[in-house]
């Protein structure tokens, strides 16, 4: 190539109409999941307090939130669930009558043309708030636990659910899910697996909102290091020739690199989590002034995107899907 003045790179830029046709990364509402914190009871509407913005929702008024991000047009929701109960071994998450199940059957009933998606983990289940079941030692037993979680797999696809999400990060899940679900006639219900879920700090706030703090020690012995991404790219891998339908990187814009290295590896749909640190580190920011609020959402979101991600899951959905269709 030429050097300036021969190529002059901003003819390529000077023109608005040009810009726009030589978009190469785009975000748009149908990239984009917005996640959902369902709760027991009725008429419930509660902000979640270390998430300004977010809130806890029963089943009934799920239309003031669904609706909205249809009408934007996000089409893809991400449920959470608080249980009615909590114990040992997390049996509330495969129970019928608890939120999650109640959410999915009805949103499935109701908005048949959405797509829906079940969490898929036993911390916001458990009496001790770790992922899977507790052994004599105080550890997380791994094999034990791929039993619990094919069960709420199971349970959440019989709700109504399109796919499952596993956010465990026990060995062998995705393997263990997509069996129970074959087994049970669910072919056709996907796997999205937290692939490349890291032991992060930007966690925080949604451990509050889930309530599923961990009771003692933390989780590092199953989540992944951030400090290890030849780790991280072969535990992801692992999740591939388990039977995953698609791979979630979390949290989202620390891990850009580990998304691009995936997309090199992979031609898998890749998901990239805006988790709720990530969520409230941008909504101080722009509630502060600090950061123009539109041209933020859009920068943010559009990395992400860039780094090889397909679809986005973030809190933002509806306030970013509004901003991209001018509504």
């Amino acid at each position: 190539m030429s050097g300036f003045p021969t190529t002059r790179m901003r003819r390529i830029r000077d023109n608005a109409t040009l810009r726009d046709m030589l978009t190469e990364v785009s975000i748009e509402p149908r990239h984009l999941v917005l996640p959902i914190f369902v709760c027991p009871g009725e008429g419930v509407f509660r902000e979640i307090p270390s998430m300004p913005g977010v809130s806890h929702w029963s089943v009934d008024r799920l239309p003031e939130i669904m609706e909205p991000a249809s009408e934007a047009g996000v089409k893809a929701f991400l449920f959470f669930g608080l249980p009615t109960y909590k114990d040992h071994d997390g049996t509330s998450a495969f129970d019928p009558g608890q939120p999650v199940q109640r959410a999915l059957s009805y949103a499935r009933s109701k908005y048949p043309n959405l797509y829906l998606i079940a969490d898929t983990c036993m911390c916001e289940y458990t009496s001790h708030g770790h992922c899977g079941h507790i052994d004599d030692d105080g550890r997380v037993d791994n094999d034990a636990t791929l039993e619990l979680l094919a069960k709420a797999a199971v349970s959440q696809a019989r709700a109504g659910a399109h796919m499952v999400a596993p956010s465990d990060m026990m060995d062998g899940r995705v393997g263990a899910i997509r069996r129970a679900l074959d087994a049970e006639g669910f072919q056709s219900v996907g796997v999205m697996s937290y692939a490349a879920k890291l032991a992060s700090a930007f966690y925080g706030p949604f451990r509050d909102a889930a309530g599923s703090a961990p009771q003692f020690g933390d989780r590092r012995g199953y989540q992944l290091p951030p400090s290890n991404p030849r780790e991280i790219i072969r535990d992801a891998l692992m999740d591939i020739d388990e039977g995953a339908d698609m791979l979630i990187v979390k949290p989202a814009m620390p891990c850009l690199d580990i998304a691009s290295r995936l997309r090199e590896r992979t031609d898998l749909p890749l998901a990239g989590y805006m988790v709720s640190g990530e969520y409230m580190m941008l909504r101080l920011a722009m509630t502060s002034g600090a950061l123009d609020p539109d041209r933020a959402l859009l920068e943010y979101h559009l990395s992400i995107r860039r780094a090889g991600v397909d679809v986005v899951i973030t809190y933002y959905a509806t306030e970013l899907a509004r901003l991209i269709s001018g509504s």
